[in-house]
């Protein structure tokens, strides 16, 4: 793991460009050489978006081998916000005493801090909480709707250097729609998936592999799901995470849906989970989903796969499934 004098050599070098990798959600995480211009842009606009000022105190919980922990430490050198630096766990308010004005985590985190009585207090106090590198599932947006402080969902990639628009989650303000940053267009191919110009971050337009509905308006947006976490099953085409969405208020263990070949719909539906309960689940999941929806396997796993930055590991869940 990376740490945090080591990407300050990096960043100090002669250089200008940075080696990150991408997530690997969906495989092996991919190389990328970036430009720390481009970097520092993309750190001044959130800063501008947020309302951040020299001094303020950001919190850096995120590896640095991955862009949304390269990030933070750009944001504070760029735009003058004093560092805090704690090792990446899956609690990262445990000892932090400051005051945060600005932080980033993982869902995963989040869900942690908000068990413990007095990590759910400081986590309350931070003024900016960005949450990214997952979902956000509508039990933890009612948990963070009344929060004091500023709750934002991101929607970025490592191409668009972290996050290129953010969805209020908490407050008056809270909306479905993500909303881009300034100079940052949007639109949908002919598959339906979101196409992302924003060019003093990416150099290129992007074609994304997610599907999305734009607002009315022309400009805000929503993600229906991954194009590639399409599952034709009998003729039917279901997205993965729509049925993960539906299931995800009755299940009380970790699970996953995923696919696997089948010679008569050719693809079925599978779910993997840490409940025991095989049976138990098929029950819940026949009486709360279409017909179509429900899936053909349930299989208990002594884990769900997740990437090292807490996404759902769609490859590797596929492969468990192929195996079955």
């Amino acid at each position: 793991m990376m740490t945090l004098s080591e990407f300050m050599s990096e960043w100090n070098s002669p250089a200008d460009r940075l080696l990150v990798h991408t997530s690997g959600s969906t495989g092996t995480p991919k190389p990328l050489w970036v430009e720390k211009r481009r970097m520092e842009a993309s750190a001044r606009t959130t800063c501008r978006f947020l309302g951040l000022r020299p001094g303020d105190t950001a919190l850096l919980c995120m590896p640095l081998d991955y862009i949304a922990g390269k990030m933070m430490v750009v944001r504070a050198l760029t735009c003058g916000l004093r560092l805090i630096a704690v090792p990446p766990t899956g609690h990262p308010l445990a000892t932090v005493d400051d005051d945060v004005a600005f932080a980033a985590m993982v869902p995963m985190q989040v869900y942690n801090s908000l068990r413990v009585p007095e990590e759910r207090r400081r986590l309350m106090a931070v003024r900016h909480l960005i949450i990214g590198g997952g979902a956000v599932s509508g039990s933890m947006e009612a948990e963070l709707r009344t929060f004091p402080g500023a709750v934002w969902s991101t929607y970025g990639m490592t191409e668009t250097l972290s996050h290129v628009a953010l969805r209020r989650i908490s407050g008056s303000g809270a909306d479905e729609w993500y909303t881009p940053f300034d100079g940052v267009d949007v639109g949908v191919n002919a598959d339906g998936c979101l196409v992302i110009d924003a060019p003093e971050v990416c150099a290129t337009r992007l074609v994304t592999n997610d599907i999305a509905e734009i607002a009315p308006d022309g400009r805000r947006f929503r993600i229906i799901g991954r194009r590639d976490n399409v599952i034709c099953s009998g003729g039917v085409k279901l997205q993965i995470e729509e049925i993960e969405a539906a299931l995800r208020p009755l299940l009380s263990h970790d699970f996953i849906i995923t696919k696997r070949p089948d010679s008569k719909f050719g693809e079925a539906v599978v779910l993997l989970t840490t409940d025991t309960d095989t049976e138990g689940v098929m029950a819940q999941c026949a009486e709360a989903l279409p017909p179509y929806w429900r899936p053909k396997v349930v299989a208990h796993v002594s884990a769900v796969p997740l990437t090292p930055t807490g996404k759902p590991a769609r490859a590797e869940a596929m492969h468990m499934a192929s195996e079955l």
